[in-house]
């Protein structure tokens, strides 16, 4: 993973908007599979192509492969693993958690109620993602039943072939995010393995399988994590002190997945959950912030510019940043249709590098911004902006004119 040796570098958080054609054919669903595939690898050339032009430096297939197949970041990986099966839920056994934002849920029941808490930023809703007022999903939960196992070695190949075909020759970094452990296991009941340390093991070892191959093909992976921030909201019974116990042991599941791979070229990404909420239950970051610096990954990419976490750069004057590790902030964001100032955008760059380093910093996105901001006139605004305030805070931070 490159380092910021003479300018801030840039990235972003995963998803980007998707060719109107190629949508009209995800839309179809299966009936148009073949066409689907034959499509993907133009249009991954193009969305590569076209972060190129907006000044991305650590780019991405805008995750069209996985959207191919899923309809939101989580869900692609049902087709990659086994040892799930979908049952109707037994009311005689307690829910293993609450749903998100059960925190909030106390404080703004009518918003809740309402369902607006569903959409996105005000903008357009994608086809593949829910919408409110959509009929309910029958009463069903997903129970581990069997064996978990990795079956998705030809999916994960696709990924990493369209990638590398449309990288090839192009002064950028690919990275390839990959759903964590715990956002794949943990909200689900274990009927299977002997202990939940077991089940969750086991989940680990699965999700090792995607993950070595991203390295193996020697590109960056990001391994997707909110429920390193998001399960606060999900046990809002829960003391400071449970969570960090549970962090703590969910740090050993993670390190368990990447045991021995290169951690130069993993990127871990947490935020507060993408939902647009009133997110005053948040956990802190500094409750968190020294247990996720222990997870053995070389870059840790953390939600940084909407307002609920904006001011918390300064949690790292008090958590030192590893050496050799890299911090990526969100230093632009999903939660608003505005387009951030470059000088704003510069203004946080440089309040991090104040505490980091600037060879430790490089500038990203708060979580993926294609589903979630409104049009994709303002996702690719964004990105030029991000770059742009990033020219102006190496020009201060090297002193150049």
């Amino acid at each position: 993973m490159r380092r910021s040796t003479d300018r801030i570098l840039t990235t972003h958080g995963g998803n980007l908007p998707r060719p109107e054609d190629l949508d009209a054919l995800i839309a179809e669903g299966e009936p148009a599979r073949a066409r689907i595939d034959a499509r993907v690898p133009g249009a991954v050339a193009e969305v590569v192509a076209r972060q190129q032009e907006c000044g991305v430096d650590i780019l991405n297939d805008g995750e069209y492969v996985k959207a191919a197949t899923a309809t939101n970041y989580a869900d692609y990986i049902d087709a990659r693993v086994t040892g799930w099966e979908r049952l109707p839920v037994d009311p005689a056994k307690p829910a293993k958690r609450d749903g998100v934002g059960a925190r909030d849920r106390r404080d703004f029941p009518g918003f809740y109620h309402s369902g607006l808490w569903l959409s996105g930023s005000g903008g357009r809703v994608r086809p593949g993602f829910s919408t409110p007022g959509a009929p309910p999903e029958p009463a069903t939960e997903r129970v581990c039943t069997g064996p978990v196992t990795y079956v998705g070695h030809a999916a994960i190949a696709g990924d990493v072939d369209a990638l590398k075909v449309a990288t090839a020759g192009k002064d950028v970094d690919g990275f390839i995010a990959a759903l964590g452990p715990l956002s794949l296991g943990a909200g689900h009941r274990n009927e299977y393995y002997p202990d939940e340390e077991s089940y969750m093991a086991a989940v680990a070892e699965c999700m090792r399988e995607e993950y070595k191959a991203v390295t193996d093909a020697g590109l960056v992976l990001q391994i997707d994590e909110p429920e390193f921030a998001t399960t606060w909201q999900f046990h809002p019974e829960w003391s400071v002190e449970d969570l960090r116990r549970y962090l703590a042991s969910a740090v050993e599941v993670i390190n368990h997945a990447i045991d021995g791979l290169p951690s130069e070229q993993i990127r871990f990404h947490m935020c507060w959950g993408s939902g647009h909420r009133p997110h005053t239950h948040d956990i802190p970051l500094k409750d968190i912030a020294d247990l996720l610096v222990t997870i053995n990954a070389g870059a840790y990419a953390v939600e940084a510019s909407n307002v609920r976490h904006a001011h918390e750069w300064r949690v790292w004057e008090d958590v030192k940043l590893p050496d050799g590790k890299i911090l990526v902030p969100g230093v632009v964001g999903h939660s608003t249709d505005l387009v951030e100032h470059p000088e704003l955008i510069a203004e946080r760059l440089t309040n991090f590098a104040s505490v980091v380093g600037r060879e430790n910093l490089q500038a990203g996105t708060d979580c993926g911004i294609g589903s979630r901001v409104g049009h994709p006139e303002i996702v690719w605004a964004k990105l030029r902006a991000m770059a742009d305030g990033a020219a102006l805070a190496a020009a201060r931070l090297w002193r150049r004119s």
